[in-house]
């Protein structure tokens, strides 16, 4: 009785593969060297949606964001440098993330707890996604960023589909507004400062 069963089963695998294929994208995969040159440099936080109650309104707070990633492959870190709009406010904060290269994740300390998520790509590679409490159907949450201020509608679209996969209801996304940043004069300050050092040191 149980070949008929299994084999039942595995006739059925290709067809639930089929109907929920954007799944694949909420699958963690191992950090690499690679994937930390992948993710240095600029990028904007697009949008997110987020099931814990917490997360969900410091979200309704950021008017728009952009930051830069620069990753240390030895000490396994990725030093953060964030410019947050929020409440009308430029905000700039610059910290240490972990990077936890086996299980896909990357972290932070704050509040006294360390903030975990999973490190996902979209096939298009001008875009990632930051995936958290994969594992708490009542917490889960994803938030999607690109390089450049907005996104396109594809991009948008891969985004949609692993919210669809969490049960998040697409009504829930909150999108961010580049043309309400107000921290764009901060980094140009930043940038003409840092070469000044530059020159200094040279």
């Amino acid at each position: 009785m149980a070949l008929p069963w299994v084999l039942t089963v595995l006739s059925l695998l290709p067809l639930l593969e089929a109907q929920i294929p954007v799944c694949a994208n909420l699958r963690p995969v191992p950090i690499t060297n690679a994937t930390l040159d992948r993710i240095s440099g600029k990028w904007f936080y697009i949008a997110s949606a987020f099931k814990n109650e917490e997360f969900k309104k410091l979200a309704q707070e950021i008017q728009a964001t952009f930051f830069y990633f620069t990753p240390n492959k030895t000490e396994d870190t990725i030093f953060l440098r964030e410019y947050q709009t929020n409440r009308n406010a430029c905000l700039y904060n610059s910290s240490y993330l972990n990077v936890q290269r086996e299980n896909g994740t990357i972290s932070k300390f704050g509040e006294g707890r360390e903030h975990v998520a999973y490190l996902l790509f979209l096939r298009d590679t001008r875009t990632f996604m930051l995936a958290f409490d994969l594992d708490d159907e009542k917490k889960s949450g994803l938030s999607v960023y690109a390089d450049k201020p907005e996104a396109t509608k594809e991009q948008l679209g891969e985004f949609y589909e692993a919210l669809d996969c969490l049960r998040i209801p697409r009504s829930e996304v909150l999108y961010t507004d580049s043309k309400k940043d107000l921290c764009e004069p901060l980094e140009k300050q930043h940038e003409k400062e840092r070469k000044q050092e530059e020159e200094k040191e040279s």
